[in-house]
């Protein structure tokens, strides 16, 4: 979406919203992504996008192609360089199940990594904006979404924690995540050398609202000038510091919601659930944005 697109208010969106907590997300009721959305009407949910952070949409059967195509209107759509989880004929899904070939749970989580918060893409130059996820298979226990503001976050940090972390940068890299949560299944050398560690502001500014946020979570590995110890003893107090509860969304799913959410401002991860009892399958889909500042 063109960031220069006229803003609608909100009693001219073409759907109706309900909060789903006091400071973060919205359901968008009555939209059909069994038809295309208009680019008038997307332009509606690009707005209630940057005003609520998380989007939910009601069960619906959703072919992956329309998902696909939901993203592009977002933007370029990541090609994620952990090739082995791309799905159904399109390379732009990233499809996570812990089911075997005869559709039973198979007792493996299949990326322990979604476990821990985090924001998508960040290992990346160009960082993700957009994350969409379908639920093809909902667990009946366990398995939510954790969804937590990085804007209020950074307002509730302490004068002495903003000028402690103001101008840092932090260096993010995927081969060091994913090795240390998934560490059974590494990247392989291909993997590694296309996705290079990258550096970026530990506060950033958000491009279309002008908000500052926290911009850290699980792929930052060490701060740029900092003794290694030291940046990663930094950057784990500070992941932890930045998540309230009151701050936070729980999103329990239901097969055939889809959400998508601002990689920007907001930090995710995968409630646990069990993988030898709980059937669970998603598709997730990234939108790339633009390089933080």
């Amino acid at each position: 979406m063109p960031k220069t697109a006229a803003r609608l208010s909100r009693t001219q969106w073409p759907f109706d919203v309900r909060p789903l907590s006091p400071n973060l997300g919205a359901e968008i009721i009555g939209l059909d992504f069994s038809r295309d959305i208009p680019p008038d009407v997307f332009d509606a949910v690009y707005d209630a996008f940057l005003q609520y952070q998380i989007l939910l949409f009601g069960v619906q059967h959703l072919e992956p192609a329309r998902q696909v195509g939901f993203a592009r209107q977002f933007g370029e759509v990541q090609i994620h360089v952990m090739n082995q989880y791309h799905s159904d004929g399109f390379p732009e899904l990233y499809r996570l199940s812990n089911l075997d070939e005869n559709g039973n749970p198979n007792g493996k989580y299949p990326d322990k990594g979604t476990l821990a918060w985090h924001t998508d893409g960040s290992w990346r130059r160009v960082t993700g904006q957009a994350t969409i996820i379908y639920a093809e298979v909902a667990t009946e226990t366990g398995g939510e979404t954790n969804f937590c503001d990085m804007y209020l976050a950074y307002e509730r940090l302490s004068p002495d924690w903003k000028a402690r972390i103001e101008g840092l940068r932090a260096v993010h890299n995927l081969d060091f995540s994913r090795t240390r949560r998934h560490g059974e299944d590494p990247m392989t050398e291909a993997q590694k050398q296309a996705v290079p560690p990258v550096d970026h502001p530990v506060v950033r500014t958000h491009p279309e609202t002008g908000r500052r946020c926290v911009f850290l979570g699980d792929h930052a590995e060490y701060i740029v000038g900092m003794p290694y110890d030291e940046g990663r003893a930094l950057i784990e107090e500070l992941n932890t510091l930045v998540i309230h509860p009151d701050l936070c969304y729980a999103h329990s799913w239901n097969a055939g919601e889809m959400m998508v959410w601002d990689n920007r401002c907001v930090q995710h991860r995968a409630g646990l659930y069990d993988p030898a009892t709980q059937r669970r399958v998603i598709r997730r889909c990234t939108v790339l944005g633009e390089v933080p500042v």
